[in-house]
């Protein structure tokens, strides 16, 4: 399987490094782009009827924080559009699925330069959506009740692709620090994302995207850094 790994890295363009697992690591996103971004390699398929996802942000407010700017936090596309995205957008964190207009909006804290745990989760059944801000709930949304999101996609961070794979905009882009991306295809419980916020985690392992050892491909001007730690 290493030799395998090993040709592909070969084979992708030099623009590309491919690498496996990110413990202990960080992305750093040192300035805005048009062309700097991170491709993940899920666990598995992406066709989810709920699904938690956490990750751990620290920012530069002087570019995301300002107050028309949007940020492209977590990006999943599929060749026919956007399916899965979370913004911070005018003061707000949002989600959006298979949409580019009709999402569910917060209205939280900005991101922090000191870091933020942010956690996000949705199920179709109920339609049930929650933000999760360094441990503490959001109210509930009903948002999206009885879809479901379509596999054959891809993840990136650090970008929204408006084509597949392409077509970024810099004034969107991701601006700081970025670890601890997982992703689970149900809803955790409310412990086990304390436990996250915490860096406590003893709940189960994530089965969708696993920072520590999923593969990924970095592009432009992003660094591996020692995670940081709140």
């Amino acid at each position: 399987m290493k030799s395998v790994l090993v040709l592909l890295c070969v084979l992708l363009p030099l623009t590309f490094a491919c690498q496996s697992g990110l413990t202990d690591k960080g992305l750093y996103f040192s300035k805005p782009s048009a062309n700097s971004f991170v491709k993940l390699t899920a666990l598995k398929p992406l066709n989810l009827e709920a699904f938690t996802l956490c990750m751990r942000l620290f920012v530069n407010p002087a570019v995301v924080n300002q107050g028309n700017r949007d940020t492209i936090l977590f990006a999943y596309c599929t060749k026919d559009g956007d399916e899965l995205n979370v913004w911070q957008e005018k003061g707000k964190i949002s989600l959006y699925l298979r949409s580019s207009s009709d999402g569910a909006f917060y209205a939280v804290q900005p991101l922090s330069i000191f870091g933020t745990d942010l956690c996000v989760t949705w199920e179709s059944s109920t339609g049930l959506t929650a933000f999760w801000v360094d441990g503490r709930r959001s109210t509930l949304q009903v948002y999206r009740q009885n879809h479901k999101v379509q596999s054959g996609g891809a993840v990136i961070l650090g970008q929204d692709p408006d084509s597949f794979l392409g077509n970024f905009d810099e004034n969107q882009s991701f601006v700081g620090e970025i670890s601890d991306v997982n992703m689970w295809d149900y809803v955790l419980t409310d412990d086990q994302i304390r436990n996250f916020n915490e860096k406590v985690w003893v709940g189960p392992a994530p089965n969708v995207l696993n920072w520590n050892t999923m593969q990924y491909e970095v592009s432009g001007n992003v660094r591996e850094v020692p995670e940081k730690n709140k």
